[in-house]
């Protein structure tokens, strides 16, 4: 059985492998504590590093391999967590979060309608601002529904996961991906178990949040349309999109303008104000520094979104793990060519990539649908 992250890493060296695992991590994440200019990062760095270098001892020494795991999530995302609320500390997101929901609350939309500067900017959809609206920091709620949402659909390896550095760190600092990363996963883990309705109200609520969830809907529905029927498929998009719509629909409404500058333009960069989401890939560098490199990156995202469309209605999934793997592929590829992009928005493929390893679902809806089948 093929393992995630940290786990998966360790599987063909035994305990010893594990232990340079946690040093492997340890290193890492005090490094990035030394170069980052940003003290939230710093503070994870530190915490996180300690807790991994913590980790390898006990898994040099004796101690059970469940006792290093929770030592490196303790010290690389709960106690960071609790520490950067305390101090008021976090990314940006944190505050835009905060903001829209204090803007929602007075004026019934998350956007402000002329936004001047950055902090301005809410790039979210409408029902990101929900975890500003709900009482004490966004961190607990957005950190909460990411553990809820992916202990049920794969309660295996939550642990796991939540030691690995790419999810310990927006798991402390406050990176609102890491909810809508959960939700598209239990969506599709109840797709690939046939329950359409589940995974239709999953996947709507993830499409509330972010535009990044959206790619997952048409890979669930090619996935339930071969093993389950077209019926199964289109009860998913009605659920789906009746819940995205329910939450996004009044907003628009509300202020239509502010909605387009805020979710819209801004992202895209087509707005004076340029985004501050800018790690160096493919699309950045294109946008950046080559003439006319914005179309050009926008026009191979169009083309590879094209494409990913292309196969689901040549050759759609019948099994999870070949939905997962589509929708990991997308969704790095956009990652790569977006002009406004993070390196924080790997932990899409890499949570998708670790639920295609979650051993299949048994029982009575999981009738033979080990083998792909072609549709008729």
């Amino acid at each position: 059985m093929r393992k995630s992250c940290v786990e998966r890493i360790a599987r063909y060296a035994g305990r010893p492998g594990e232990r340079y695992v946690w040093a492997g991590c340890a290193a890492a994440a005090t490094g990035f504590a030394l170069v980052s200019d940003l003290t939230p990062h710093r503070m994870w760095g530190w915490s996180a590093g300690a807790g991994y270098a913590l980790a390898a001892l006990l898994a040099w020494g004796s101690a059970p391999r469940r006792a290093a795991r929770a030592v490196a999530v303790a010290g690389a995302a709960l106690l960071p967590l609790v520490g950067l609320v305390v101090a008021g500390a976090g990314q940006s997101e944190v505050a835009v979060i905060e903001r829209s929901g204090q803007v929602l609350a007075a004026t019934g939309s998350p956007y402000v309608t002329a936004p001047g500067s950055v902090t301005d900017f809410n790039p979210y959809l409408p029902g990101m601002a929900v975890f500003g609206v709900l009482p004490g920091d966004p961190r607990w709620w957005l950190g909460g529904v990411f553990v809820a949402t992916l202990a049920a659909a794969r309660p295996r390896r939550v642990g796991a996961l939540l030691a690995c550095p790419l999810v310990a760190l927006p798991f402390a600092v406050g990176g609102v991906d890491l909810p809508v990363a959960g939700l598209m996963c239990l969506g599709l883990a109840l797709a690939g178990r046939g329950r359409a309705g589940g995974a239709g109200l999953a996947l709507g609520a993830a499409a509330a949040l972010k535009w990044t969830a959206w790619p997952a809907l048409p890979v669930a529905l090619a996935l339930l349309a071969v093993r389950e029927g077209g019926r199964s498929a289109l009860r998913c998009a009605a659920v789906g999109l009746g819940t995205a719509t329910a939450v996004v629909l009044p907003a628009v409404l509300t202020g239509p303008a502010g909605f387009f500058r805020n979710v819209v333009a801004f992202p895209l960069g087509l707005t004076a104000t340029a985004s501050p989401a800018g790690s160096p890939l493919p699309g950045h560098l294109l946008a950046s520094y080559v003439p006319g490199g914005r179309v050009i990156a926008l026009a191979l995202l169009a083309v590879g979104a094209l494409l990913i469309g292309v196969s689901l209605a040549v050759r759609p999934p019948g099994t999870l793990r070949a939905a997962v793997g589509r929708l990991a592929l997308g969704l790095g590829l956009a990652t790569a060519l977006m002009p406004a992009t993070r390196f924080g928005y790997l932990v899409y493929p890499l949570l998708l990539a670790a639920l295609a390893y979650e051993p299949a679902h048994r029982g009575p809806a999981a009738r033979d649908r080990t083998v792909e089948r072609t549709p008729a």
